[in-house]
């Protein structure tokens, strides 16, 4: 009698669209409380820019093979919407999180949320009235926070040339005027990640990471009433340490993990809190390279914590999957998602969002441009070649290797 043979390890994926010469990039996903999958992204002829940017979405029903044709999500005519999030809040609502930039500048966003309780029918949710939300950083707090900062790094200075000397400085003091500047404060802070849903004193608190391009650094926009209001943490100052990746250990430190924006090594950088996500600790390097680009780690149903992101200092032409049963002290399995040679034709694999279905199953979307010569053209003339790519793994394909 035959011994039964197991069956390889779950790995599927699908372009969610065709490839098309339009910037689409910053997906982000959800499974809804029927099992449909939704995944939003930003879409338009550029990014910051480009007024004709606006956030598309599209549907996989429940045991449906194909997603569904894009449909318009979010959009406020005439100036470009980016880096939209979607969330299930405590009550069963879905969210989409987004930012509007005023002046085509990203210190100049506006952050902005949709409310949906009709959200798990064909099509687009139905949106509630919009809102804004405010982040208010404390006026003596921040500032406080920031000049000390400042004086540390500028202590640090004696070992960097008079070149670098006079960039850094200028930069600092950049930073100084910022802090002081009650609107530059309170405008610019940008959604990237999912965010975490914690229990803080027995009731639920959401914790939105969010960063500022204008800082260079992040902070947490914190709700314990379901997003009827938000608080700021104090922020989490770092030089380039942005788009925050929060996931909490057993003993209730949160962790975040953060793009690296700053100067070489580039590395995956981190923080930690241990008081619900309102006050970090310094932020430091891990040995996970990072080329400046978005990461994020979640908590899986048995514990583990799995980590996307763009294993390279340079290049986002390889995205990895990697898997630690220890709370990120180490990352045991690791496997690629995506994986070219660098190079001049080489892809560009960037932004995952992931999450893992009630059944266990890894879903995983991310931004997926081709650089292949002559390819087809759009109407435009631009080159086909950027759309959101959906993958869907257990993790035991993570563990089973390349």
């Amino acid at each position: 009698m035959m011994a039964a043979v197991e069956p390889p390890p779950l790995f599927e994926s699908q372009i969610i669209f065709p490839l098309e010469g339009w910037h689409n990039h910053g997906s982000s996903i959800v499974e809804c409380p029927n099992g449909d999958l939704l995944v939003c992204w930003f879409h338009g002829s550029g990014e910051r820019t480009a007024d004709d940017v606006q956030v598309l979405g599209a549907r996989k029903r429940k045991g449906a093979k194909n997603w569904s044709a894009p449909f318009p999500m979010a959009d406020t005519p005439g100036f470009p919407d980016c880096n939209p999030v979607m969330f299930i809040d405590p009550l069963s609502r879905l969210w989409l999180v987004r930012i509007t930039i005023l002046n085509h500048q990203w210190e100049g966003s506006l952050l902005k949320a949709l409310i949906s309780t009709d959200y798990q029918k064909p099509g687009a949710p139905k949106w509630g009235a919009g809102e804004n939300i405010h982040i208010k950083p404390d006026d003596e707090e921040f500032p406080r926070l920031v000049h000390e900062d400042c004086d540390r790094q500028e202590k640090q200075m004696a070992y960097i040339s008079e070149t670098l000397q006079e960039q850094a400085l200028n930069y600092l003091k950049d930073r100084r005027q910022k802090a002081d500047d009650k609107l530059t404060r309170r405008l610019g802070w940008m959604t990237r990640i999912h965010p975490l849903i914690i229990q803080h004193k027995g009731k639920p608190r959401i914790l939105l990471p969010l960063y500022s391009d204008g800082f260079d650094f992040s902070i947490i926009g914190i709700s314990d009433d379901n997003g009827a209001t938000w608080q700021a943490s104090r922020p989490i100052i770092s030089i380039g340490g942005v788009q925050p990746s929060l996931v909490q250990r057993k003993d209730g430190v949160i962790c975040a993990y953060m793009r690296d924006n700053g100067l070489p090594p580039k590395r995956v950088m981190y923080a930690e809190s241990a008081d619900g996500g309102y006050t970090w600790g310094t932020v430091k390097d891990l040995e996970v390279f990072n080329p400046g680009s978005s990461v994020e780690v979640i908590k899986l149903s048995n514990g583990e914590w799995l980590f996307i992101g763009n294993d390279t200092e340079a290049g986002r032409h390889q995205l990895v999957a990697m898997l630690s049963d220890n709370e990120g002290k180490t990352w045991r399995w690791k496997r690629y998602v995506e994986r070219d040679e660098p190079g001049a034709e080489a892809g560009s694999y960037s932004y995952p969002s992931v999450i893992q279905a009630k059944d266990g199953t890894i879903h995983l979307t991310y931004s997926y441009a081709i650089n292949k010569k002559d390819l087809p053209l759009d109407t435009n003339n631009r080159p086909k070649r950027a759309a959101i790519k959906w993958v869907r793994f257990s993790p035991d394909w993570v563990k089973a290797g390349d």
